[in-house]
C-alpha cells in the first residue's frame, strides 16, 4: 500500500472515527512512547534529562532523514520548497524541542509517571481546543466521552499510585510539554492531510529539532553514550522509541484526525505504569488499577467503531 497520505482533510471524517489501521500505528507509537521511562533508568547514573531528550532528537533525526533520502527524496524537496509549509515546520520543530525537553525536566521536578500523565493526558484537550479555535474539526460527544473517560482514568493512576510526588512547577512544565505536543500533532497533522507525504513531514520537523539539539547534546556530558549500558539505551531510545514510533503516528495521521489521535496516545501512561511494576519493582493500589481499566474502556470507544465502520464498508 502506498504511504503517501490521503488528501482530504480531517474534517471530513467524524473525529472519533479514525481508520482502524491509523489507530493501530498511533496505539503502536504510543506503546513504545511509554517505554521510555523505564529504558531512561537503565542509562549510567549522572545522565541528564536535557541530554536524553537531545539524544532522542538527533538519532531520530539522523534515522528519519536517512530513510527519506532513500526512499522519498523528491518528495522531500517539494515539501521543503513549498513556502506555506516552511514557517509550519520550523514551529513544528519549535514545538518539538519544547516538548521533549520540558518533559524531562517536569518528571526530574515531580516524578516520571505524574509528569507523564499531565503531559499527556492533557495534551487532547489542548488539542481539542487548537482544533475548535482554528474551526479544522468539531469534536463529538463520543471524542468527548473517550477524552474524558481517558483523562480520568490517567488521574486515577496518579492518585492510586504510591509514593507519587506532586510538585506545582513540574506540573506547570508538564502542561506547557502537553500544549506543545498538541501543537506538533495539530501541525504534523495539517501538513500531512494537505498531500504532503508522513514519513517527509515527521522527517524535516526531526532533522531541524535534531540540528538545534546537536550542540546541547555535544555539550551537555554526553560521555554517558559510551559508557555501560549507554550505547543501548541511546540507540533504543533514539532509534526505536522515537525514530520508528514517530513514523508510526505520522502514518497514522493519515487517516486519524489530530484530536483522536492524541486521545490515543493516553495509552502511553497505562504503558508506562504496567512497565513500572513488571520490570521496575513499583507498586499500584486498586485506584490506580481501575485507573487502568478505565484509561482502557475510553480508547476501545475510540478503537472498536472503527473497526466495525471498516467490516461494514468491506475494508
Amino acid at each position: 500500500m502506498s504511504l503517501r497520505p490521503a488528501l482530504t482533510r480531517p474534517s471530513a471524517t467524524p473525529a472519533t472515527r479514525p481508520h482502524r489501521g491509523g489507530a493501530a500505528d498511533v496505539l503502536l507509537a504510543a506503546s513504545f512512547w511509554g517505554t521510555t521511562g523505564t529504558v531512561r533508568t537503565f542509562a549510567p547514573d549522572g545522565t541528564s534529562s536535557v541530554s536524553v531528550a537531545a539524544l532522542r532528537m538527533v538519532l531520530g533525526g539522523l534515522m528519519l532523514a536517512g530513510i527519506v533520502l532513500a526512499t522519498a527524496r523528491g518528495d522531500l524537496l517539494r515539501l521543503l520548497r513549498a513556502p506555506r509549509a516552511l514557517p509550519m515546520l520550523g514551529a513544528g520543530a519549535a514545538a518539538m524541542i519544547v516538548y521533549q525537553t520540558v518533559f524531562f525536566v517536569a518528571a526530574g521536578r515531580t516524578g516520571v509517571a505524574v509528569a507523564t500523565v499531565v503531559t499527556i493526558g492533557s495534551s487532547p484537550a489542548f488539542t481539542g481546543l487548537i482544533g475548535a479555535l482554528s474551526g479544522r474539526s468539531r469534536p463529538d460527544a463520543r471524542w468527548l466521552l473517550a477524552t474524558a473517560g481517558a483523562v480520568v482514568g490517567c488521574a486515577a493512576l496518579v492518585l492510586g499510585g504510591r509514593g507519587a510526588g506532586v510538585e506545582p512547577v513540574g506540573i506547570g512544565l508538564a502542561l506547557l510539554s502537553g500544549f506543545a505536543y498538541a501543537a506538533y500533532a495539530t501541525l504534523s497533522s495539517v501538513l500531512i492531510t494537505r498531500g504532503e507525504r508522513d514519513r517527509c513531514v515527521v522527517a524535516s520537523l526531526f532533522g531541524l529539532s535534531g540540528l538545534v539539539s546537536l550542540p546541547v547534546l555535544l555539550l551537555d556530558s554526553p560521555g554517558w553514550l559510551i559508557t555501560g549500558t549507554g550505547p543501548a539505551v541511546a540507540l533504543y531510545l533514539g532509534l526505536i522509541a522515537t525514530g520508528g514510533a514517530y513514523l508510526l503516528f505520522a502514518r497514522g495521521l493519515r487517516t486519524t484526525p489530530a484530536t483522536t489521535a492524541t486521545t490515543l496516545t493516553l495509552a502511553e501512561p497505562a504503558v508506562a505504569s504496567v512497565l513500572g511494576v513488571a520490570v521496575l519493582g513499583e507498586h499500584l493500589g486498586p485506584v490506580a488499577f481501575s485507573g487502568l481499566a478505565f484509561l482502557a474502556a475510553s480508547l476501545i470507544i475510540l478503537v472498536v467503531p472503527s473497526a466495525r465502520i471498516g467490516r461494514r464498508k468491506g475494508r
